[in-house]
């Protein structure tokens, strides 16, 4: 019974909540990119948040970081959160290769590492392909986008700057800086020279510990790190990331990530239309800020720094400040950027 209520909230454009929150997919065929491939068979997965109004102007999409899921972004969503889904109907969309959506880890026409290298405009395609031809939505009221998302939140001005009225990239870039590209081509080389790696056929994901470690070191800063963690806790988080053979799929890993490292909209871009606020974290260590605030000056967009010791993080450490300026930001009717 649950099943054909979503497929009839699904026909009606979800004119009822009955199906809200519920993840779903939509299957958009072979979709071809950029780089002269096609992941065949192409599925996007979804979730939808609050209630479409009678206009459709209130719609806001919102996909998803690097590794994350629409199922890890509920928490953005609700009355005084990042999006206000009392006034705000939330289009939460699985980026390519998050095991979600198509991904080496479930395609299996293209599975592990003969799925295809693709970039994140190949993404944002998919992500249009769901919209306008599933969701029959051609405008919406703003892009928002943190990390990872907020990649493709740059992406989506400039590939469809007709689409949205506002765009939020937070703690996201238009192109990553050396550093970042640093960070991200270690990671990788990390999965495929361990000796678990076996070409992208492994039986338990490889390299864990490692690539936890990763994230640890650089997802915050030493300050904030040595306030919350003990020596014990260090250890026993590396013992059980080990152990841990759950973790996200590396395959699905390495194609994001290249995917980040070819990302570069600040080098050829037309008129970007949208009213764009970009969010940067001043101590940031794994999408450093210098390019978004770069980009930020050029298409004259408003910048909020968060300042905070919690580097990319700082989403979280600063969150009242950072819901009440998007909030503000996305409510205004003013004109100037």
């Amino acid at each position: 019974m649950k099943r054909s209520i979503c497929v009839i909230c699904g026909l009606l454009l979800f004119a009822s909540v009955a199906c809200a929150q519920e993840q779903r997919f939509a299957n958009i065929g072979d979709l071809k990119l950029q780089n002269g491939g096609v992941i065949r068979n192409c599925r996007v997965g979804y979730r939808t948040f609050g209630t479409l109004n009678n206009d459709k102007s209130n719609v806001i999409v919102f996909p998803t970081w690097a590794g994350g899921t629409t199922e890890q972004l509920k928490s953005n969503f609700g009355r005084g959160k990042l999006i206000d889904t009392t006034s705000y109907f939330v289009v939460a969309i699985d980026a390519l290769s998050n095991g979600v959506s198509s991904s080496p880890s479930n395609s299996r026409l293209q599975p592990r590492m003969r799925f295809p290298m693709f970039s994140l405009r190949d993404t944002v395609e998919s992500q249009h392909e769901l919209l306008t031809k599933v969701l029959n939505l051609d405008h919406v009221k703003a892009v928002v986008g943190i990390s990872m998302g907020g990649m493709q939140t740059f992406q989506w001005i400039v590939s469809y700057p007709d689409f949205m009225d506002k765009a939020v990239p937070i703690v996201g870039s238009p192109r990553l800086a050396p550093y970042d590209l640093m960070l991200w081509a270690a990671q990788i080389e990390a999965l495929m020279r361990d000796r678990d790696w076996k070409g992208g056929n492994y039986v338990a994901n490889p390299a864990r510990a490692l690539d936890f470690a990763f994230g640890e070191l650089l997802l915050t800063t030493p300050t904030d790190y040595n306030r919350r963690k003990t020596r014990e806790q260090v250890f026993a988080d590396l013992e059980k990331a080990r152990k841990d053979t759950k973790r996200f799929d590396a395959n699905d890993k390495i194609r994001q990530t290249q995917a980040m490292m070819q990302l570069d909209v600040s080098s050829n871009y037309g008129v970007v239309k949208a009213k764009v606020l970009v969010v940067v974290a001043k101590f940031d260590h794994v999408v450093t800020p210098g390019p978004a605030r770069e980009f930020a000056r050029l298409i004259g967009a408003k910048i909020i720094d968060l300042e905070g010791d919690c580097g990319h993080l700082a989403t979280s450490c600063e969150s009242p400040r950072l819901n009440e300026a998007v909030s503000r930001f996305l409510n205004t009717d003013d004109t100037d950027h």
